[in-house]
């Protein structure tokens, strides 16, 4: 039911509103603000979304790597270049036939965890912000960050 709700909020054109990009770039570094700006205003409102509500669930022990994680976790999809309709689709035909069927964009589309987790390495992110684009679309059993970050982090992402 998520996946419908963030379909119908991904055709509302427009950045997220700029009080929250500024609240969302006051938890980025430098290099991760750069990634940020790569990404599309509908995962822009969607990251900030997920940061804020994990925000509220941690309170104190959301630390900075920690909204960083909720706003960078989909930076992997810049790669792929699709437009919503096109995600939809690879969605749909990643979860039927695998997503290592695909390559190409639609490939890097479904690769994103992997794809962002490497660019966030590369500009230099926290371990926890890293990990956290990597295990995101994991099963909780395979999730190698505290229990109750990643639990708070899932949960807002599936809202």
């Amino acid at each position: 039911m998520h996946l419908v709700r963030r379909f119908f909020a991904s055709l509302r054109p427009g950045p997220p509103p700029p009080a929250e990009e500024a609240w969302a770039r006051a938890f980025l570094l430098p290099s991760e603000a750069a990634l940020w700006t790569r990404m599309s205003n509908p995962d822009r409102r969607h990251c900030i979304a997920v940061a804020r509500d994990t925000s509220r669930v941690l309170g104190a022990a959301a630390e900075r790597s920690v909204v960083a994680a909720a706003l960078l976790h989909d930076v992997g999809k810049v790669k792929s270049g699709l437009g919503t309709l096109t995600r939809v689709g690879a969605t749909v035909a990643g979860t039927l036939v695998g997503r290592d069927r695909f390559h190409g964009r639609i490939g890097d589309y479904l690769h994103h965890d992997e794809l962002g987790a490497h660019m966030l390495e590369v500009a230099g992110s926290d371990p926890l912000t890293v990990t956290w684009a990597r295990e995101h679309h994991l099963p909780p059993e395979r999730w190698s960050l505290d229990p109750t970050v990643a639990a708070a982090l899932k949960s807002a992402d599936d809202d």
